[in-house]
C-alpha cells in the first residue's frame, strides 16, 4: 500500500500540473462503483475542479474511443479499466491524462499519460483486500488528508462488494471501516456469521446490507432512469423522499421481472453442459441495466433448481445506448458468471478454475471484450450470436485444465 500511495502522489502531482481544471469521472454502477464516484466527486470539488461524472456498466471500447478522441482532458476510471490499461494507452495516444483507480486484475502500462493505480499491481487482491471505493478513498487522502471524513462511503463500497474473510472485512477494507467507526459513522458488531456493519447517518442508523441493496437497486435497476445519479447523491447527502420513491419503484420492477425469469428457468429454459449451466434473458430485463444479469445470477445461485457443482452463467443483450452518450453501436451480449458456495471453496482451494481465468480466456478466443473479473464473480461481453461458441470454449478450457474435481 505504501508503494501504491507513493505513485498516487506522483499521479496527482501530474494532474495538478495540467492547465485543465475540469475532470471527467467514469465509474461503475454498483455499490462499489457509485461510492467510488461519490468519493472522487467530493474530493475534486473540494479542490476546486469542475466534475463531469458518468456511470458505466462497462468501459465498452466504442465509449472509450469516443472519450479518448478528445485532447487535453483529465479522465478518471473508477472500479474498472485496470485490465485494459494497454488498450486505453493505445486509444489515448498521449492526448489526455488518464488515471485508473480500479481493484480488479490489472495489466501494467508504460505510458506517462496513463497512471494505472490498481492495487492488484501492488499485490493487493481486489476480491479480498481492497475495494475500488477504498482505492479511491486512498487517492482522495493523497489529494487532501481532510478527505478522511469520506471513510464511511469507502466502507459502504467494501461492504457492498461482499468480499469477506470469515464474515469480516479485512486488510485495507477493514482499515477504512475502522476509520469510519472512529469517526462515529459506523458501528461494527460481532455476530454468528462474522461481523455486522451499521452506518450512522443524520437520519438514523442503517444496516450496511440494506444500504448496499438500496444502492444496487438504484444503480442497476435504475441505470437507464437516473438511478446512479440518485445513488451518488445518497452517498453524499443521505436518503431523501426522492431516493426512497425511486428505490421503491425500481424494486417493484426488479421483483416482477425476476419472478418471471425464475418461472422460465424452472419450466426448462436452463441449458446444461458438462461443467456449466447457462441461460439467456435476451432483452426481457429491459428497462433495467445489464448489471442485473449478474444480480439475477446472485439471486438464484442458491436455489434448489441450480446445480451447485456447475458454473452458473447468464446472458443479456446490451442496449445500443449509453446514458449521457446517446446511441452507440455495440451489438453486444453480456455474460455474467457466479458460483455456488460449494464451488467457492473448490476455487479458493485450487480444485476448480477461478472465473477470472476461465471467462476472460474463453472470451478472447471468440473475439470478445474482458475487463473487470474476480475469481468468484466475472462478466465479459461478446458479439450477438457467439453465446454458444463462448460456452463451448469454456468447456474446452475446463476439459484440458480441470484437475482433482471433488
Amino acid at each position: 500500500m505504501k508503494d501504491l500511495v507513493q505513485l498516487m502522489g506522483k499521479a496527482f502531482k501530474d494532474l495538478e500540473s495540467r492547465p485543465n481544471r475540469r475532470v471527467a469521472i467514469f465509474h461503475h454502477n454498483d455499490t462499489d462503483g457509485l461510492t467510488s464516484g461519490a468519493i472522487l466527486r467530493r474530493a475534486f470539488e473540494r479542490k476546486g475542479y469542475g466534475v463531469d461524472r458518468f456511470a458505466l456498466e462497462k468501459p465498452y471500447p466504442p465509449v472509450l474511443e469516443k472519450v479518448l478522441a478528445r485532447e487535453g482532458e483529465i479522465v478518471i476510471f473508477a472500479d474498472f479499466a485496470g485490465r485494459i490499461a494497454p488498450m486505453i494507452s493505445r486509444l489515448n495516444a498521449g492526448r489526455n491524462l488518464v488515471l485508473i483507480l480500479d481493484h480488479h486484475v490489472a495489466e501494467p502500462v508504460d505510458d506517462p499519460c496513463v497512471h494505472n493505480l490498481d492495487p492488484d499491481l501492488f499485490g493487493l487482491k481486489g476480491d479480498m483486500d481492497i475495494s475500488a471505493s477504498v482505492t479511491c478513498f486512498a487517492f482522495a487522502q493523497v489529494m487532501d488528508p481532510g478527505n478522511v471524513d469520506l471513510a464511511h462511503i469507502a466502507a459502504l463500497g467494501a461492504v457492498g462488494d461482499e468480499f469477506f474473510l470469515d464474515g469480516k472485512l479485512v486488510n485495507e477494507n477493514r482499515r477504512a471501516a475502522l476509520e469510519a467507526e472512529r469517526q462515529g459513522r459506523l458501528k461494527i458488531a460481532e455476530n454468528e456469521g462474522g461481523e455486522s456493519y451499521t452506518f450512522v447517518l443524520p437520519g438514523g442508523e442503517v444496516p450496511g446490507v440494506e444500504w448496499s441493496e438500496y444502492m444496487e437497486t438504484l444503480g442497476g435497476v435504475g441505470y437507464y432512469s437516473g438511478g446512479p445519479d440518485i445513488g451518488v447523491q445518497v452517498c453524499l447527502e443521505g436518503f431523501s423522499e426522492k431516493s426512497d420513491r425511486a428505490y421503491a419503484e425500481f424494486k417493484r420492477l426488479k421483483d416482477a421481472v425476476f419472478d418471471e425469469e425464475i418461472r422460465r428457468l424452472k419450466a426448462g429454459e436452463m441449458h446444461r453442459t458438462d461443467h456449466i449451466q447457462w441461460f439467456h434473458v435476451h432483452e426481457r430485463l429491459s428497462p433495467m441495466g445489464v448489471k442485473m444479469i449478474g444480480a439475477f445470477c446472485d439471486f438464484i445461485k442458491k436455489m434448489d433448481f441450480i446445480d451447485p457443482g456447475r458454473y452458473l452463467a447468464g446472458f443479456q443483450r446490451i442496449p445500443d445506448v449509453i446514458p449521457g452518450f446517446g446511441a452507440v453501436a455495440l451489438n453486444q451480449v453480456k455474460i455474467s458468471m457466479r458460483v455456488s458456495g460449494v464451488m467457492e471453496e473448490w476455487i479458493r482451494s485450487g480444485k476448480a478454475m477461478a472465473l477470472n481465468r476461465l471467462l476472460p480466456d474463453a472470451t478472447s478466443r471468440v473475439g470478445g471484450f474482458s475487463d473487470a473479473c474476480h475469481s468468484l464473480t466475472a462478466a465479459t461481453t461478446i458479439e450477438v450470436g457467439k453465446e454458444e461458441s463462448l460456452i463451448g470454449e469454456m468447456e474446452r478450457i475446463l476439459e484440458s485444465a480441470w484437475h482433482s474435481e471433488p
